[in-house]
């Protein structure tokens, strides 16, 4: 299936087989979008912490496995944004 070109060089956009080319392309784009949107769904349902084991109140289980591991992540955040924030920070930001 040739694609007629115009003498310019250009594909004829008046034949029957460019019709078609574009209507496939069209069909692709859409379900590419609609694939596109189902991972997007997928992906936001997913969520870090949706596995752990919580409390009444919200709050993870601190008492589990994966709470204790959350909360040695949250201990390491904790004390390097305190060491950023102390006399080194100062004197670090000082030095930029």
């Amino acid at each position: 299936m040739a694609l007629k070109k115009t003498a310019s060089g250009k594909v004829d956009k008046r034949t029957t087989e460019y019709k078609e080319m574009v209507e496939r392309a069209k069909k692709a784009r859409l379900a590419a979008k609609k694939q596109k949107e189902k991972e997007k769904e997928k992906a936001g349902k997913k969520s870090a912490t949706s596995g752990l084991k919580r409390k009444a109140n919200g709050k993870v289980d601190l008492r589990t496995k994966e709470g204790k591991e959350v909360a040695k992540r949250m201990e390491k955040a904790r004390k390097a944004r305190d060491k950023k924030k102390g006399v080194v920070g100062k004197l670090l930001s000082l030095l930029k």
